[in-house]
């Protein structure tokens, strides 16, 4: 066993103590890596969407249980941990942790494990002690992607507001002069727009009910914004002839219907938001003919790598609003109302 952990043996953790009750920061032991375990020091946490559906969970309603460390976007460096490590590195936390011996898990394919229901938890900061915190204890070093010199609050938020995305748009069918609306733009869509800019030749349309977020799909690269109105899916269609993809950053009811509104027959509609809407799936239906729905959730860790491997030659970069990890309320707060441009970052040192 090799450390680097320093004499303080607290660490200051924002912690999930009870449903339906606002997290908590306290002082917690820093926790001692054994096996195969990897200690980091967290640099970054990125705040996501995904946190405040575990806080505003009902009991019952999440296979997780109580107490644990908030926070699965997490980038940082190793200060402890067995063989395979050094001592320094500077390293992402790819955060859906399956079992590590399935078919899917051995492939970097934590997000689909075979055995997830099984285990009843998904990973860092869903289940177990997560990165909002000043260290985080990882299962394995395969769960660690070294980012180098990129900056760990731009590090931080790709481990899902660029993974997540990436995931999604590697999964689509683009062929030449494609349209792909991005519905959405948040901390996931602006990255979305980027990486359609980036990996694709498609033309990128950007929706939302917000000016400011708008602002940021022009920010990003979108071809085309529009404002979310009665008239959108008419306007769309007629500029597209019917998109080749839609990416629902939402799930709402009414994302749901313009994005099927909008898609053209054989086209892709992608699910990415956990909005709780609902959309029909049947022959007829509201989905044109051919078309394909699918449900993407996170990426593996080889597409971690690629998305941090983007980032440091310049073709992605999130837009973020960094708070110390005492304000985390706020950040919270600011989050809940739709104040948030891009993504929320706390910084536990």
């Amino acid at each position: 066993m090799v450390s680097a952990v320093s004499a303080a043996r607290k660490t200051p953790a924002l912690r999930l103590t009870a449903w339906g009750e606002p997290p908590a920061l306290a002082d917690v032991d820093v926790p001692e890596p054994t096996g195969s375990e990897v200690l980091v020091r967290v640099e970054a946490a990125g705040i996501c969407h995904s946190d405040l559906h575990v806080l505003d969970a009902a009991p019952g309603t999440l296979p997780y249980r109580p107490p644990f460390t908030l926070g699965h976007e997490i980038a940082g460096h190793v200060v402890a941990g067995g063989s395979g490590v050094t001592i320094g590195d500077r390293v992402a936390v790819h955060g859906p942790w399956g079992c590590g011996s399935c078919r899917r898990c051995a492939t970097g394919e934590d997000n689909y494990c075979d055995r997830r229901a099984e285990l009843a938890w998904t990973g860092a900061g869903l289940g177990r002690d997560g990165g909002m915190a000043g260290h985080v204890l990882v299962p394995h070093v395969r769960h660690l992607v070294p980012i180098g010199d990129l900056d760990a609050t731009q590090a931080a938020p790709l481990t899902d507001a660029g993974l997540t995305p990436y995931h999604a748009v590697a999964r689509l069918r683009l062929g030449g002069n494609a349209s792909v609306v991005v519905v959405g733009v948040g901390g996931l869509g602006h990255v979305a727009i980027q990486i359609l800019r980036a990996v694709t030749q498609a033309r990128v349309l950007a929706v939302d009910v917000r000016e400011d977020a708008l602002s940021l799909a022009d920010r990003s690269g979108a071809h085309r914004t529009l404002l979310a109105r009665a008239d959108t899916e008419t306007v769309l269609r007629r500029e597209t002839g019917g998109a080749d993809a839609v990416l629902d950053f939402v799930g709402s009811d009414p994302t749901l219907r313009l994005s099927a509104g909008i898609l053209r027959p054989g086209g892709d509609l992608v699910l990415v938001g956990s909005g709780g809407g609902k959309l029909t799936v049947g022959k007829p239906g509201p989905l044109p003919q051919g078309a394909s729905v699918s449900l993407p959730f996170w990426g593996s860790s080889r597409e971690l790598g690629e998305v941090i491997a983007l980032a440091r030659t310049g073709g992605i970069r999130v837009e973020t609003e960094l708070f110390p990890l005492t304000e985390a309320g706020e950040a919270f707060k600011r989050l809940r109302e739709g104040r948030i441009q891009g993504r929320a970052v706390l910084l536990p040192g």
